[in-house]
């Protein structure tokens, strides 16, 4: 029994207070032993213990537990000296109800576990089945809008383009909000911008082109059931793939030289588009953000600085648009490695094999300079005629400025219209933003 003592002094406390003199009553009953002890004050102290476990209780004062009245009461009991009761006092009496209460409550408790357990089972097993119910619903609604956005487009070009431009930007309205009721937004979106088109002398060549990509794009969400070019379908119609899923994904870590960034307005947004080129990989890699019109963006990336970062990219066939994983460590990146405009265009070539919606990818070109080809301004180099055509047909004023007519390594983002320069490097190794 003294081993129950708390410790040394509890204990030789304890042996103090086991004599029947120190115990005016007491008593045994259904396994619990109770007495009151006489103390200092005028009210003896009331202790009990419950022998089936054992627990202690007792009204004194000590923060140490059991208390010197606990264990002495056990003494005196194992000795022979705590008499057999017809029951229990009201207090001890209390103090056992209490005990069994608590001790039905945790029964109860432990009883109900697996029935919570089932019901939040079944609770996520209905909400998987709810949420693949969305899902069948959403893919039977893009199939149907895209079934008829390819039935809009044959009729466009069974009719003839020539009354297109009278109809004017209201002419594709109606179809784009169809194809947002049919939960295909990268469709609708791609719908939405092709006003614009109308705006150039080859609007009809261009305007052929466009619906080509539509036609195109449909026609592989009706065959593509599967694979990397699948990914890449579902990602240009619309389906989102979440951050997360992404970061779950291969990472991959180089030194990322910041060839750029470019800034456009999408969707009452503003898109931020982050090129990036990887030093040992040689892989492009794009990083975007969106914020609100006047609400600051992303700009942790610095042009010109190289990036030791692990990125995850997006699934598809041709992967280039990524998250930033882990960072590592930034440094002043100089002047990354430049290709011929041959091995450049080679390197769009490819890209726009794996993803023939590709509407942008990253370049970086060596030993050209700004030209003057007709109305346009081309990159080119040094002697000859020919070069790559620029997006814009003002003049390249800060490039003009930076070559002086020497060449130059050149990171730009080609597009469809023509390349849009993004950086250089003057003499000293300095990024100059273009």
């Amino acid at each position: 029994m003294l081993e129950l003592a708390p410790d040394a002094p509890s204990r030789k406390a304890a042996q103090g207070v086991a004599a029947p003199g120190k115990w005016p009553a007491s008593g045994v009953a259904s396994e619990v032993v109770w007495g009151e002890c006489k103390g200092s004050g005028a009210t003896p102290y009331r202790a009990c213990v419950d022998l089936s476990e054992p627990a202690f209780k007792c009204s004194c004062p000590s923060r140490k537990f059991p208390c010197k009245h606990a264990v002495g009461l056990l003494l005196l009991w194992s000795a022979g000296g705590v008499p057999e009761a017809a029951g229990l006092p009201p207090w001890a009496a209390e103090w056992m109800a209490q005990r069994q209460d608590r001790a039905d409550r945790r029964a109860a408790a432990v009883a109900a576990k697996p029935t919570a357990e089932a019901s939040d089972a079944e609770d996520h097993a209905r909400g998987r089945e709810q949420a693949d119910a969305r899902a069948a619903q959403r893919e039977r609604r893009v199939t149907a809008g895209l079934s008829e956005l390819e039935r809009w487009l044959t009729d466009q070009i069974r009719q003839g383009m020539a009354g297109t431009r009278t109809s004017g930007f209201g002419h594709w309205d109606d179809l784009a909000k169809r194809l947002v009721d049919a939960q295909a937004p990268g469709v609708a979106s791609a719908v939405g911008r092709l006003g614009p088109v109308l705006s150039g002398d080859d609007w009809p060549g261009r305007l052929l082109e466009e619906y080509a990509l539509l036609h195109l794009l449909a026609v592989a969400h009706r065959r593509e059931q599967g694979g990397d070019l699948g990914q890449t379908v579902r990602s240009r119609v619309g389906f989102p793939v979440s951050r997360e899923e992404v970061l779950a994904g291969p990472a991959v870590r180089d030194e990322w030289h910041v060839l750029g960034r470019r800034d456009t307005e999408q969707d009452r947004l503003i898109a931020r588009r982050v090129w990036l080129r990887g030093r040992a990989t040689g892989r492009s890699a794009l990083v975007l953000s969106f914020a609100p019109i006047g609400q600051p963006l992303d700009a942790s990336l610095l042009t010109g600085s190289a990036v030791d970062a692990d990125l995850a990219f997006y699934p598809g066939s041709g992967p280039l648009r990524a998250q930033v994983a882990e960072r590592h460590s930034m440094r002043n990146g100089g002047e990354p490695p430049g290709v011929s405009i041959s091995a450049a265009l080679s390197e769009v070539a490819g890209a726009l094999a794996a993803d023939p919606w590709l509407d942008s990818w990253p370049v970086v070109l060596a030993g050209v300079v700004p030209l003057r080809g007709g109305e346009r301004w081309l990159l080119g180099h040094p002697g000859q005629a020919e070069g790559w055509s620029l997006a814009a047909q003002r003049p390249p004023w800060r490039l003009i400025a930076a070559s002086g007519g020497h060449p130059l390594t050149v990171a730009a983002e080609w597009t469809p219209r023509g390349l849009v320069p993004l950086s250089t490097h003057d003499e000293e190794g300095q990024v100059i933003v273009l």
